[in-house]
């Protein structure tokens, strides 16, 4: 089993192996992937168990990150193999939970998966976690494997072996991340994913705006459409390669598909009104969205094999931008039925919508976290524009960051960082793509080569 150039998005997962063995001295513990001992516990609110992979709350305070060790990877090419650790270890950073050690501070080089590094020159470094890896090119196809090693008791935690396509070469890295962050904080990984975006262009007055996509770390961006038309809030569905989006043709907003391996895109519906704010529901079968007739606008449900929509509310205000729960049952949407913008949740059938946000301001684009814990949502207060979250039922809001003009915050796939953008003052301002972690305090801008907004984080990728 292979996965296709990353310009044709891949449906299949590549071929991993649990690695084992590597002399009778490391048999015992190259035998499975062994709990995390006392590696962590000492840096994080975890659970003190010894029976299984720590959980780390990364909701709460600051944590200080895991001292963990990179070297370049071993490998025929070593410019290459050296490209594969150096993501690894960016991806983590990036993550704010670990802290890369310097490579120039490194005891011991030439480390191979295939033989058990020495501790002794690793304890010095208080490295509590080193990863061992090697890459290569084996004609059109390139094989990564590593080991992530416990510094203070000797052991591996896991291993893995992976294989792809050549032109795919940087997801073995992202795939390698993933591994790592799960074994170490008890989440899954984040980084083989992608997100689409609005790519913006132009003076301030007259702006082209394109869809486009790319790796979560910003690398293989390509344009999905030609800036012929507006288009705005694109999402990816949770089940198959392809987005929804509203596209503005001839200025009239309307929804549709897109398939990312073809390109080819579906109109879909026909309305008598203007329909806009699109999502998946988690089966990938039906497409939430609002529609805008004699000045009210409603949230409908379609189901994409049949084509039929139907109402979900009937308020005399504006409801819009709907989200589903990720087990389906439920829709946070937001509205102004009781004199204000703020969000309301209500039953997948339309039935039971309740208010859940209470403070000052105005509150929108709610988006349902992948775990079902929190909602994201922008708020509008005292002249700032808010990121925040509260819980399904209201309770527990807080703010994670603010500026100028923050909005259209996006979950990453471990429900643990948010992608947003933030647009600066001036006719020369801009949005640009930042994320946060739920501590609110590791916030990074993520590199795009021009203006970007609206972004939406993908499912990782199969």
């Amino acid at each position: 089993m292979t996965m296709p150039p990353h310009d044709q998005p891949p449906r299949l997962a590549p071929r991993r192996h649990l690695l084992r063995g590597a002399g009778a001295a490391a048999a015992a513990a190259w035998a499975t992937a062994l709990p995390l001992s006392g590696l962590y516990a000492r840096r994080a609110l975890a659970q003190n168990s010894s029976s299984g992979p720590l959980e780390v709350d990364i909701t709460q305070g600051v944590l200080k990150p895991i001292s963990i060790a990179v070297p370049l990877f071993a490998g025929p090419d070593q410019q290459f193999a050296g490209q594969i650790a150096d993501i690894v270890s960016a991806d983590l950073k990036r993550s704010g939970l670990f802290a890369p050690i310097d490579r120039a501070a490194f005891l011991e080089r030439d480390l191979t998966p295939d033989r058990a590094p020495r501790f002794v020159n690793w304890r010095p470094l208080n490295a509590q976690a080193l990863v061992v890896g090697q890459a290569e090119r084996r004609g059109d196809q390139v094989v990564a494997s590593f080991r992530l090693w416990d510094v203070f008791s000797g052991r591996q935690l896991t291993g893995q072996r992976f294989t792809t396509a050549a032109a795919n070469w940087r997801r073995l890295a992202h795939l390698i991340a993933d591994q790592v962050y799960e074994r170490l904080t008890g989440e899954r990984g984040y980084f083989d994913s992608r997100v689409v975006f609005i790519d913006e262009r132009g003076p301030k007055d007259r702006r082209s705006k394109r869809l486009a996509i790319m790796d979560q770390d910003s690398a293989n961006l390509r344009l999905l459409t030609d800036g012929r038309e507006l288009v705005l809030t694109p999402r990816f569905s949770p089940t198959r390669q392809e987005i929804t989006f509203t596209s503005y043709r001839r200025n009239r907003p309307e929804v549709v598909l897109m398939d990312l391996t073809s390109g080819r895109r579906t109109r879909i519906g026909q309305f008598n009104g203007t329909t806009f704010a699109p999502r998946f529901s988690p089966d990938g079968g039906r497409l939430v969205f609002s529609l805008e007739q004699n000045g009210l606008t409603n949230v409908f449900e379609m189901e994409l094999r049949s084509r039929r929509a139907r109402q979900l509310t009937n308020a005399n205000s504006i409801d819009t931008g709907p989200c589903y729960a990720p087990d389906g049952r439920r829709i946070v949407f937001e509205s102004d039925r009781d004199r204000g913008q703020q969000l309301y949740v209500m039953n997948a059938d339309g039935t039971g919508a309740r208010r859940i946000s209470y403070g000052s301001g105005r509150y929108s684009t709610p988006v349902w976290s992948p775990r079902g814990d929190l909602i994201a949502f922008t708020k509008q207060a005292g002249g700032q524009f808010l990121i925040g979250v509260m819980k399904p039922d209201g309770s527990g809001e807080r703010i994670l960051t603010e500026g100028f003009h923050n909005e259209g915050p996006t979950w990453a796939p471990n429900g643990r960082v948010l992608m947003f953008f933030r647009e600066t003052r001036g006719a020369r301002g801009g949005p640009r793509l930042h994320s946060i972690d739920l501590t609110g305090y590791n916030e990074q801008r993520v590199s795009t080569p021009s203006f970007a907004s609206d972004p939406a984080w993908s499912p990782l990728l199969k």
